[in-house]
C-alpha cells in the first residue's frame, strides 16, 4: 500500500489540471494544497488517507524488520506471550535485559513519524470544518500515544510541534499525558456521539480500516479505551481513575461487547508481520508462561494460538524468557504461532468485560457484577474463536498452571512450589479476597488479549499478574532487578542527541534514573 502522500498527490494534480483554464488558476497555483470542501467532499482524501496510514502504523504493517523492533522483541517477549530462539548479539539483547538502544528507538520513531505526524496533519485540515475527522484523529492519537507512554513514560503530546526558544520540545510527564488522553477522548466521544444520535452519514468509511466508518463502534472503542486508561491509573490516582472510568461506563452507547466489535486493523493484502517473523525467519516462538497456563488449564484456545511440536501427542513447548541460548537451532523446534489473518488486533471485546469486572471490584457505578463480567469475558473470548462448551471451562475449579520443564536445559525449569508458578484456578469465587479475584481476572484477560503483547506487558507491570517467570540471564548490569522484571525502556537515543534539554526535564519526572528497572507513574508493584 502506498503512502498517503503518494495517494493524495494525483488527486491534487488532477484538480489543478481541471482548473487550469478557469479564472482560479492563479489562486490555485499560489496555494495548491488548499482546496475547498466542494473539491474534496467526495472522498475527503486529504484527511482520510493520513488517518488510514495512522491505523496501519499503530504496529507498522509493511516492514517486518521494524515491527520486530517496534514491539515483538520488547513487549511481546516481556509480556510472557512469546520468546525468541535467536541469541541476537551473542545473547546480550532485550530478552536478557541487555537493552539494545538501536532496537529500542523504533517504537518512538514509528509512532511519531507515521502516526502522530499523520494525525496532526489530518487535524490541521479538519479543524473547524470536519469535526468527525478531527475526533477520529483524536482517538487514534490516544490509542497510539498511550502505548508509547506505557513503554517510556514521558512523551511529547500536548506540546507536539511547539518548539521552544532553545530549540527543545517539551515532554508531558506520564501523568500529564494521561490527563490529556482523557480530555481528548472526552471531546471525541461527544462529537461522534452527536453524529450517531443525528444518524449522520459517515464521512470516513473509505479510510476506516477497522470499523468501515461505523461511528457507533468508534464511540464504543473510545469508551473502552477510556475505561482501560482509567483502570490503569486507579492505583496511583483513585479520584481521576474512578471519575474517568465511571464516565466511560455511563455513556449510553456502551463499550465493546461482542467479537464483532474487536479493534483490529485490516492490512490486506499485506501479511501479518508476526507470520514473517515466526515462519520466514524463525525468530519467535511460544513463551513458557503460555505453555504453563494454557496446558495447565487445558484451555481450548491453545490450538488457536500455537502449533503443537508433536501433533500426535498434542504437545506444546514454550521458551522461557532470558535464558542461555548458544545457537538458534536449540529452540526453533518449539511451538510456532498459528498463522494470523490480515488483521492486527489491538483490543478485544473480551478485554472490555474484564475491565468491567475489575471496575466492579473497585465499586464503580454502572460496572455491574464482577463475577458475571468475568464469565462474559471468557465466553466472549471463546466466541471469538468459535469454541463451544464454555460452561465446562467456567466451572473448572481444579486446573492450575502447569510446572514448566525445558527439555533442552533443566536449569530453566519452574517446578511445583516455585513462587513464580501460579496456583490460581479458573472458577470464580465470590468469597475470595480482592487479590485472588484480581489475579483470576487478569490471568484470563492476559489469555484473551493474545497476541497484543504491549497491553499484556502493561497489565503485568500494573498488577503483577499473571505470574511470569523471571529471566535466568540478566545482562542489565544491575539496572533491572531480576525478580521485579523490566519496567520500561530507556528514553530513545535519538531524543538524547536531538532534544537533550527537554529529555533531562522529562527524566526528572520519573521515579528513578532513565533505566529499564525504573517503574512508570502508574506502576506501583
Amino acid at each position: 500500500m502506498r503512502s498517503w502522500i503518494n495517494k493524495i498527490v494525483p488527486v491534487l494534480l488532477t484538480a489543478m489540471l481541471l482548473s487550469a483554464c478557469t479564472k482560479r488558476f492563479g489562486e490555485i497555483n499560489k496555494n495548491p494544497y488548499d482546496f475547498t470542501e466542494e473539491e474534496l467532499n467526495a472522498d475527503f482524501q486529504l484527511m482520510g488517507e493520513p488517518l488510514s496510514q495512522a491505523q496501519l502504523n499503530l504496529l507498522i504493517y509493511n516492514d517486518p524488520p521494524t515491527a520486530q523492533l517496534q514491539q515483538n522483541l520488547n513487549a511481546d517477549v516481556f509480556s510472557g506471550y512469546m520468546m525468541s530462539p535467536n541469541p541476537f548479539e551473542d545473547n546480550n539483547n532485550n530478552t536478557t535485559y541487555g537493552l539494545r538502544y538501536y532496537w529500542n528507538i523504533k517504537p518512538w520513531l514509528v509512532t511519531y513519524g507515521n502516526v502522530m505526524k499523520s494525525c496532526d496533519f489530518a487535524q490541521e485540515k479538519a479543524v473547524g470544518k470536519y469535526p468527525e475527522f478531527y475526533a477520529w484523529a483524536q482517538i487514534l492519537k490516544v490509542e497510539a500515544m498511550h502505548r508509547l507512554s506505557d513503554i517510556y513514560g514521558p512523551i511529547i503530546y500536548s506540546h507536539y510541534g511547539q518548539i521552544n526558544a532553545d530549540k527543545s520540545i517539551d515532554y508531558d510527564s506520564q501523568q500529564d499525558a494521561y490527563y490529556h488522553f482523557f480530555q481528548d477522548l472526552d471531546a471525541a466521544i461527544k462529537v461522534l456521539t452527536d453524529s450517531v444520535n443525528a444518524h449522520a452519514v459517515s464521512r470516513f468509511t473509505n479510510f476506516d480500516l477497522v470499523y468501515k466508518g461505523d461511528y457507533l463502534k468508534w464511540v464504543k472503542f473510545a469508551n473502552t479505551l477510556r475505561l482501560r486508561l482509567a483502570v490503569r491509573i486507579y492505583g496511583v490516582d483513585h479520584v481521576k481513575g474512578k471519575l474517568e472510568g465511571e464516565a466511560a461506563l455511563s455513556n449510553p452507547l456502551g463499550l465493546l461487547t461482542t467479537p464483532e466489535d474487536n479493534f483490529a486493523v485490516n492490512i490486506a493484502p499485506v501479511t501479518h508481520p508476526l507470520n514473517i517473523i515466526c515462519y520466514n525467519w524463525a525468530d519467535i516462538r511460544m513463551g513458557a508462561p503460555m505453555e504453563s497456563i494454557l496446558t495447565g488449564y487445558k484451555d481450548p484456545r491453545l490450538p488457536h494460538y500455537f502449533v503443537p511440536t508433536d501433533a500426535g501427542a498434542n504437545a506444546y513447548h514454550g521458551i522461557r524468557n532470558g535464558i542461555n541460548i548458544s545457537a538458534k537451532e536449540e529452540y526453533t523446534g518449539f511451538s510456532m504461532l498459528v498463522k494470523f489473518d490480515n488483521k492486527i488486533q489491538f483490543m478485544t471485546a473480551a478485554e472490555a468485560w474484564f475491565l468491567k469486572a475489575e471496575a466492579a471490584l473497585n465499586g464503580w457505578s454502572n460496572a455491574g457484577d464482577a463475577g458475571s463480567n468475568y464469565a462474559r469475558g471468557i465466553s466472549t473470548s471463546f466466541r471469538q474463536y468459535s469454541i463451544p462448551n464454555v460452561d465446562d471451562y467456567l466451572n473448572n475449579d481444579s486446573s492450575r498452571p502447569a510446572p514448566y520443564k525445558d527439555p533442552q536445559n533443566a536449569a530453566n525449569n519452574v517446578l511445583e512450589g516455585d513462587p513464580h508458578l501460579s496456583t490460581i484456578t479458573i472458577k470464580w469465587n465470590d468469597h475470595a479476597l480482592y487479590e485472588e479475584k484480581l489475579e483470576r481476572i487478569i490471568t484470563q484477560k492476559w489469555i484473551a488479549m493474545f497476541p497484543e503483547g504491549q497491553e499484556a506487558w502493561s497489565e503485568f507491570r500494573r498488577t503483577g499478574y499473571p505470574k511470569l517467570f523471571p529471566v535466568v540471564v540478566n545482562n542489565s548490569g544491575g539496572t533491572i532487578n531480576t525478580n521485579k522484571f523490566i519496567r520500561r525502556l530507556p528514553m530513545p537515543s535519538t531524543e538524547l542527541t536531538t532534544n537533550p534539554k527537554a529529555v533531562a526535564r522529562a527524566v526528572a519526572t520519573l521515579k528513578g534514573p532513565d533505566e529499564g528497572g525504573t517503574p512508570l507513574w502508574w506502576d506501583l508493584r
